[in-house]
């Protein structure tokens, strides 16, 4: 009885090993591939309860989810032979997971590969794209290209890639003050290419601003001369017209005004001859000087002579008419007579 119970106990013991090992589950976070002596023959990717060969067929999981991988910051030269360190992540799933086994094995060695073919392809197109383009709107349009170059690379692995992206993009730490060097050194460049536009645009207005002064004060000088041609001719008619209403007085009134000028500085000395002509108004003093002539009245109608009340009015401006006389000066006191008359 006991044996029985024995050989009955062991038997139970090999059906259920046998349904241990024959029976597994697959959850909604895997997807599983069976094995038979190292042979994929079967390939499940819905979750639930699955039988396989006990002690034939073994059964390899994978990850059903996006599996995350971070590559190492890659050091880039840009078209602009500027470098950035760029930190890129990429997001991928396993699509195919009989190619994703025979190809990488595992999800180590399918990291390494995916952020190898993610580096190449980050210097690739970052490395024809300028500093300003990854700091723009244009950076998206980056890493779509990043992403479709990755795709194209890892599709022979069983991997379907579903994001890249550029963490960052920094200035190495070594390069950092010359980078800064060459920007103060541009703006330098640029400030002085202003300031160069500045002063010429300063040096045209100046010009411009000195052609039409110049243009302005000879139009001025011009129109000026003009008057002063037209007063001077003025001043010469009325001079004639007053020279010959009376030519002796003009000549005696120029003569005084030449006295006047030649002898108002006391520390001037003239040394003249008192015949010349210069003194011609003090030769021949013989005590008086003639009373200027009186000028004639206008001659009346038919020649008649003027009213009686307008003869006496003459006589007194006869009398006023005349000169207080000089005493008369002995010859060769010209001078003296002149400072006199200063």
């Amino acid at each position: 009885m006991s044996m029985r119970l024995g050989i009955l106990g062991v038997v139970l013991l090999i059906v259920v090993a046998v349904l241990w090992n024959s029976i597994f589950t697959i959850d909604e976070r895997e997807q599983a591939l069976v094995l038979q002596f190292g042979e994929p023959v079967r390939t499940i990717a819905e979750p639930g309860l699955n039988f396989k060969l006990p002690f034939v067929q073994t059964v390899s999981f994978f990850e059903r989810r996006v599996v995350p991988v971070d590559p190492p910051v890659e050091q880039v030269l840009l078209a602009d032979q500027r470098r950035l360190d760029v930190d890129t992540f990429v997001r991928y799933r396993i699509a195919d997971p009989l190619l994703y086994f025979q190809t990488v094995r595992d999800e180590l060695t399918a990291v390494q590969r995916v952020s190898t073919v993610t580096n190449s392809a980050t210097r690739e197109v970052i490395g024809n794209a300028t500093q300003p383009e990854i700091l723009s709107e244009e950076r998206i349009v980056l890493m779509e290209r990043i992403r479709d170059q990755v795709q194209r690379r890892v599709e022979a692995f069983g991997i379907e890639i579903v994001d890249v992206r550029i963490g960052r993009a920094d200035v190495p730490e070594g390069t950092i003050q010359s980078v800064y060097d060459r920007m103060r050194s541009e703006r330098e460049r640029e400030a002085a290419e202003f300031r160069a536009q500045g002063e010429e645009q300063a040096q045209q207005i100046r010009s411009r601003a000195d052609r039409e002064r110049t243009v302005l004060l000879a139009e001025a000088e011009r129109e000026a001369q003009i008057l002063r041609g037209q007063g001077d001719a003025e001043a010469i008619v009325i001079q004639a017209e007053a020279f010959n209403q009376n030519p002796e007085f003009y000549a005696f009134y120029r003569t005084l005004q030449a006295y006047r000028t030649s002898m108002a500085n006391q520390e001037t000395t003239l040394v003249l001859s008192p015949e010349g002509d210069f003194f011609r108004f003090f030769q021949d003093i013989t005590g008086g000087v003639a009373p200027l002539p009186v000028p004639a009245d206008p001659p009346t109608a038919a020649g008649t002579a003027p009213p009686a009340d307008e003869a006496a009015e003459v006589e007194p401006q006869a009398e006023t008419s005349s000169l207080v006389p000089l005493p008369s000066a002995p010859a060769g006191t010209g001078p003296t007579a002149a400072a006199a008359l200063r």
